[in-house]
């Protein structure tokens, strides 16, 4: 194959990609937009809130606003009594990286009884989260709580696997602070729709949790 024709054919398969990552992007959008909400006023009272896991500090030292942002959205919509409960799905794979843990302790601080807070350890991936939170944990109907772009790939996953869902936004960080993550969630709804193709499960099963 000479040199142009490799050059042809890496134009070719950069503009498939391009065009792909948009076309998933617009269906997600799309698909979810009437489920996402902003106020605690207008969005409706589930039993179960979400609240999708991430690390609480980057690797410099500084608090993770992800992180941050999440704490505070989790808690006012409880406040509010739009939730009554709240399940924290996150990555546990370690003995010294718990992020459910970390997060419970940061939502009793602010208030957040105990009895009403409830841990999955194996939310490894949003996916793992959303399944689980129906095979594990029994809830068909749920609250999710993240930024937007997760809220909406949650509400697709968890659309598919036959839970209805809303998903409450977190605040969002500045562009500049969340560039990569943009990125890298944009590569995430295309394996999400293999990962929907090919049947994906999550990485873990386990007992039931009943949720009062």
């Amino acid at each position: 194959m000479t040199f142009k024709k490799i050059v042809t054919l890496f134009a070719v398969v950069v503009v498939v990609l391009v065009v792909a990552i948009f076309i998933v992007n617009s269906m997600v959008v799309n698909k979810t937009k009437q489920f996402v909400y902003s106020t605690t006023e207008t969005i409706p009272y589930n039993k179960v809130g979400l609240l999708l896991g991430t690390g609480k500090y980057l690797s410099n030292g500084n608090i993770n606003l992800y992180y941050q942002y999440r704490i505070d959205a989790a808690f006012e919509l409880y406040k509010s009594g739009k939730i009554s409960n709240i399940l924290i799905s996150g990555d546990n794979g370690t003995d010294d990286y718990n992020e459910p843990l970390e997060m419970k302790n940061d939502l009793i601080a602010l208030g957040v009884p105990e009895d009403h807070i409830f841990l999955d350890y194996a939310g490894f991936r949003t996916l793992d989260s959303v399944v689980r939170c129906k095979n594990i944990f029994g809830q068909e109907s749920i609250t999710v709580i993240s930024q937007q772009f997760h809220n909406e790939r949650a509400i697709y996953l968890a659309n598919a696997n036959q839970i209805e869902a809303v998903g409450y936004n977190a605040k969002d960080v500045e562009v500049s602070y969340g560039l990569k993550t943009q990125v890298r969630e944009k590569l995430a709804r295309c394996k999400m729709m293999l990962d929907l193709m090919f049947g994906k499960k999550p990485k873990y099963g386990g007992d039931t949790i009943e949720i009062p």
